[in-house]
């Protein structure tokens, strides 16, 4: 875990996720990420740190990756990445959810 405190989905943005991913990123792996890079085709991220990934989006956004969502094709750029925030933040800030 980071640390960090959950972000309230009306203040999040595609650019604030998206900083904050590739925040996270570049501290871990020492290494700028374009958002559209396929991270584990680079060979940067691993399938063990990609479940790394799952608890920080997680904790740091709110959210819960569960079921479908879990696939690696949510998790292979810092843009995918930030698209699933975003969405699972939307879902979860719906009357009933």
């Amino acid at each position: 875990m980071t640390g960090q405190p959950v972000i309230a989905s009306a203040e999040l943005t595609a650019e604030s996720v998206e900083q904050g991913i590739t925040q996270f990123l570049t501290d871990r792996i020492k290494t700028a990420i374009p958002p559209d890079e396929d991270l584990f085709a680079t060979q940067l991220v691993s399938s063990i740190f990609a479940m790394e990934l799952v608890v920080h989006l997680e904790s740091s956004y709110g959210i819960a990756i569960l079921g479908g969502d879990l696939k690696l094709d949510n998790f292979r750029t810092v843009q995918r990445m930030t698209a699933l925030v975003l969405r699972l933040s939307a879902d979860a800030a719906e009357p009933g959810a």
